[in-house]
């Protein structure tokens, strides 16, 4: 049983439905040596689990005094020795939880480091926490998700790839827990016009953070008053790069050449690039758009057919957008962008295109607040979540591995035409390394075969079902990679059960995708990569009725796959699936994977490897199983593809046959942490040294109705106020946050 020790302070909508059709089928900088063999399969069980975190306070100090580090060679990551490492997973696992709290293994510490609206100056005040906040341009944004850690030197004013003693923590901001943003809650959309105040607040607490972290003897706190502290938020001027930099579908009225756009939001997961820049995935973008009635009959076919398939179809009636901004009552053309429909004369007099500029990997280098922000449009428009670099082999081309994270959408990835050279490790001008290995390429998507193999399939306007296709006439291949839902659709990939997060195994080069659920994944829906869909028995005490709408994929599972002959580049792959999500009292028809009381699961998410003990960190956003528990971070240490064997599913009578793969062991997988009420476990990063562990705890308490914000007793949860982080206390409303997570022997973290 976990204990629960709270630690003093130390001071101070969903829019995972596909917009598909219906009737169609890095992580970078990974280390160069190969993981210890032995180092990575041995482990054992300890003993006894669960501390709870406590809180940072703010440090002044500053952390540069030019703003702009100056580039260090990167040197490939050394993988541990085992007198280094040890047997990995000796922690004892931590129980399922229901509590308002943060628990992780006995002998292990977290605490707080920065949570939503902390402020990244001196000039902006103190965060009280009680919705009369502003400067939220300064501040840190909401929704805490996929996040990476860039070294600094001693000195805090150079890039050191191999820091471990400060860096820069660059991390998106999804979305917003709009009610607690406001003293008295949001004003609602259908209003004729909302707050300027409150739209001001609300768009700016989107987007990515850049904050200086830094290590005060044992303790990790943030840097206020940091240089290279910054936001990037919906405002922020972009560049297109790629096929549609100038293309007439970006062109707007911000910009009527097509080669800028403002912002990036619904930000989710992230990638690493080998050159020391963030990759940041935008997500579930189209819903921030409104559409109105009618706009239909001013477009064109075409475009009619691509907003449908991206989530904006007005065919009948508007397309609501999530916050409405577009209503804001001090319009200006910052918050009249948000409404795409067509009033002008032409795409240079309104913003018919606008939705254009969003849905892509955009390239940040966290270093230098002077480098030009891009859009890398030659990767694709989906809902992306994180980018996964392969395995870098000096004089091959490289590949990004990428999910669209919605119902029955895709898996791809880009591999580029440049070859990989080592010494672009140590770029001095990464943004253009970026242009190089990300403007030029192509593009694939997956498609899984019933005996395990399957096959990427390049999108291009070359390829015959593309340029033959009926459901959209594409013009070029910037239309190919704008629409490249419908392209796949084209080509017939495989839909899946919600692709996120993607990982590359340092040691084997394997690529692990998660599949979090799919309620439209029906019995007569299944097939060999997404096979199973059946009833969840029991939620919140009460047996779930069998009826074909509670017969789903209800907990998800993570695919694997390795490429032919361990290229990057190449076309083939086998596959199978490495664990199935399920509760561990589950029939065996559901829990394949033989999850335990210390291993089970549900709707995997975040999932990112080590690159100094090559654990396989899993995260989860579950609304199946959180009657049982909270959402948790497990600890797992793979097989390889093929470990398993073959099992057929019954399914009520729509039998599939899979690849499953070998069974987990209590050495091989165990939960390591379980959050607070009402959140999500995503985002996961760790110093250089695999000592300090970095993780975003994301709207914990966001069910709450307008009616009761002013009532902290109805607040689902009060973290991380309530254990001694902030203003509030007791009280306090709850706010997104990353945490710090040491082990008190000062080891490699899962040891």
């Amino acid at each position: 049983m976990n204990r629960s020790v709270d630690l003093p302070s130390q001071a101070l909508p969903d829019d995972d439905a596909s917009a598909r059709p219906t009737g169609h089928a890095s992580l970078a900088e990974v280390i160069a040596s190969r993981l210890s063999r032995r180092g990575l399969l041995r482990g054992a069980l300890g003993a006894g689990t669960g501390v709870v975190l406590g809180s940072f306070t703010m440090s002044a100090s500053g952390g540069g005094d030019d703003g702009v580090a100056s580039a260090a060679p990167a040197a490939p990551r050394q993988a541990p020795r085992e007198a280094d490492a040890g047997p990995l997973l000796r922690f004892g696992a931590v129980g399922k939880s229901l509590e308002d709290r943060v628990q992780v293994p006995a002998g292990y510490t977290a605490t707080v480091l920065y949570a939503t609206g902390d402020a990244l100056r001196r000039e902006t005040p103190t965060f009280r926490n009680d919705g009369s906040d502003t400067d939220w341009e300064h501040r840190a944004g909401d929704h805490h998700d996929g996040m990476e850690f860039f070294g600094l030197d001693r000195s805090g004013k150079r890039r050191d790839p191999s820091g471990t003693e400060r860096g820069l923590l660059a991390l998106n901001h999804e979305a917003i827990s709009q009610q607690y943003l406001h003293a008295a809650g949001a004003t609602p959309n259908d209003v004729a016009a909302r707050p300027a105040a409150e739209v001001d607040k609300e768009i700016a607490a989107h987007g990515v953070s850049v904050v200086e972290v830094r290590r005060h003897g044992t303790a990790w706190r943030y840097e206020r008053e940091s240089a290279f502290n910054r936001r990037i938020t919906p405002d922020t001027r972009i560049e297109i790069a790629g096929p549609l930099r100038g293309h007439p579908l970006m062109a707007t009225r911000y910009d009527p050449s097509g080669r800028r756009t403002r912002g990036t939001i619904n930000n989710c997961g992230t990638g690493l690039t080998p050159w020391g820049t963030l990759l940041t995935g935008e997500e579930n973008w189209a819903g921030y758009f409104y559409r109105a009635a009618g706009d239909n009959a001013r477009r064109d076919a075409k475009a009619n057919v691509s907003l449908a398939r991206y989530g904006r179809n007005a065919a009948t009636s508007a397309a609501a957008s999530r916050h409405a901004w577009e209503k804001s009552d001090a319009a200006s053309d910052r918050t009249r962008r948000f409404d795409i429909s067509v009033t002008g004369a032409s795409a240079t007099e309104d913003y018919r295109n606008e939705l254009n500029g969003q849905g892509w990997l955009t390239e940040i280098d966290p270093y230098d607040p002077g480098a030009p922000i891009k859009k890398r449009s030659a990767l694709g428009r989906f809902a992306h979540e994180s980018a996964a670099f392969s395995r870098l082999v000096p004089g091959r081309p490289l590949a990004v591995y990428m999910g669209d994270d919605s119902q029955n959408e895709y898996c791809y990835k880009w591999v580029s035409t440049a070859p990989w050279r080592e010494r672009d490790r140590g770029c001095v001008e990464r943004i253009a390394c970026g242009d190089k290995y990300l403007d030029h390429g192509r593009l694939y998507v997956a498609r899984f075969a019933a005996d395990g193999s399957g096959e990427w399939i390049e999108l291009a306007l070359a390829h015959p079902a593309i340029a033959g296709y009926a459901g959209y006439a594409f013009a070029d291949q910037a239309d190919v990679v704008v629409n490249a839902r419908l392209a796949a659709d084209a080509v017939g990939a495989t839909r899946m059960d919600r692709p996120e997060w993607c990982g590359v195994h340092p040691e084997t080069g394997e690529v692990y995708y998660t599949l979090t659920n799919n309620a439209s994944r029906t019995p007569d829906k299944v097939d060999a990569a997404n096979p199973r869909s059946y009833r969840d028995a029991v939620f919140d005490g009460a047996p779930r009725a069998d009826t074909p709408a509670n017969r789903r994929n209800w907990n998800g599972h993570i695919v694997r796959l390795r490429e032919r002959d361990g290229r990057a580049d190449a076309t083939a792959f086998e596959w199978d699936v490495y664990l199935f999500g399920a509760e561990a009292a589950a029939a065996p028809a559901v829990n394949l994977s033989g999850l335990t009381d210390d291993q089970d699961f549900s709707s995997p998410d975040g999932l990112w490897f080590s690159r100094r003990t090559g654990i396989c960190w899993i995260q989860t956003d579950d609304g199946a199983y959180t009657d049982r528990t909270h959402c948790m971070m497990l600890a797992g240490l793979p097989g390889r593809v093929g470990d398993g064997g073959r099992k057929v599913l019954d399914n009520g009578g729509s039998p599939v046959t899979t690849c499953v793969g070998g069974r987990p062991s209590p050495s091989t997988l165990k939960r390591f942490l379980v959050g607070p009420s009402d959140c999500e476990i995503t985002g996961v990063t760790e110093t250089p040294d695999g000592r300090t562990l970095f993780v975003n705890i994301q709207h914990p308490g966001e069910t709450i109705s307008k009616a009761t914000i002013g009532d902290a007793g109805a607040y689902v949860s009060h973290w991380p106020g309530n254990v001694g982080y902030g203003p509030g206390g007791a009280l306090a409303r709850p706010r997104s946050a990353t945490i710090a997570i040491t082990k008190e022997d000062g080891g490699l973290i899962g040891s």
